[in-house]
């Protein structure tokens, strides 16, 4: 009996102090995010008492390191947001073709070969595909498009979105691959052939799923910041051509934090502005993704 009410002692012990490391662990991810989150509003505000904000979001100049400086974020901003769009044109349709493939074609075990594979793609570290985009697919574009400059947007956002590929067709398989099978039966009931079943009743029950990792992936293609610096260029222009050098914000935070300009002044402050965009459309698009996930799980589960 002794026996017994040391061994739950010690077993209440040991539940109450991992119960307490797993609190620390908490606290250290949630003070970190809070912690990026002052800094980024501090330095921004001391950006924003010198620089109107009404200029940061009308100006259509960027040319902070310039002797005639301007401080319009449209032109970072449009640079990101046509890589972006090019990369999810890329991503989209063939991610959702992939997962509903393996979802409603592949046998098991090809499944179980092929999405692995697929993934592999996303282990590929970014300063390589950034290299790929300018030796390889610029030149192979050029052949097509003669009036396509060195660094574009169209080939880093290509490549982009061959990146973010495996996030939207592993998320969208999961997605389709937990619609309840009793789903398909009914279809093949019905007289459905297999491709009237993935097309009209496994693609639209799994459509909050799909599209919250279109969402993801749009979130990870605006944070990316290798690729498009090194094949993109550091031009900060308002266009939406895609045939000529751009910059995007990331590509700007980049050039900047390589340490050329001091700290304190103006022009260092500007990436705690640009971050901080940067941050607000990540965070918003996070949680719009979380929202359709959630709304996912209740339909089905």
């Amino acid at each position: 009996m002794q026996d017994n009410k040391r061994i739950l002692k010690r077993a209440k012990r040991e539940e109450a102090f991992m119960r307490r490391l797993f609190f620390v662990f908490s606290f250290i991810s949630v003070f970190t995010t809070l912690g990026i989150i002052g800094m980024l509003l501090f330095e921004s505000a001391q950006f924003f008492r010198r620089v109107s904000i009404v200029s940061f979001f009308t100006d259509t100049q960027w040319t902070p390191l310039f002797y005639e400086k301007h401080f319009g974020i449209l032109p970072l901003l449009c640079g990101t947001l046509l890589t972006t769009g090019i990369a999810i044109l890329v991503a989209a349709p063939l991610g959702i073709l992939i997962a509903i493939f393996l979802s409603e074609y592949a046998s098991p075990r090809v499944r179980r070969l092929c999405k692995p594979i697929l993934e592999i793609l996303a282990g590929v570290p970014t300063v390589v595909y950034g290299y790929f985009a300018l030796l390889f697919v610029t030149p192979l574009l050029k052949r097509v498009i003669p009036s396509l400059s060195g660094f574009n947007a169209l080939s880093p956002g290509i490549v982009m979105g061959i990146m973010i590929l495996p996030l939207v067709s592993s998320l969208s398989e999961d997605a389709m691959h937990a619609v309840p099978q009793s789903l398909r039966e009914a279809g093949y009931a019905l007289g459905s052939t297999k491709f009237e079943v993935a097309t009209k009743i496994v693609f639209p029950a799994a459509f909050s799923g799909v599209t919250a990792s279109l969402i993801l992936a749009l979130s990870r293609a605006i944070g990316e910041t290798m690729l498009v610096t090194i094949a993109a260029g550091q031009m900060p222009q308002l266009t939406l051509n895609p045939l000529v050098p751009i910059m995007t914000m990331t590509a700007y935070i980049a050039q900047v934090s390589l340490g050329d300009v001091p700290t304190g002044t103006l022009e260092y402050q500007t990436i705690f502005a640009v971050g901080l965009l940067l941050f607000i459309f990540t965070l918003l698009l996070n949680v719009l993704a979380r929202k359709l996930r959630q709304r996912f799980r209740e339909v089905y589960w």
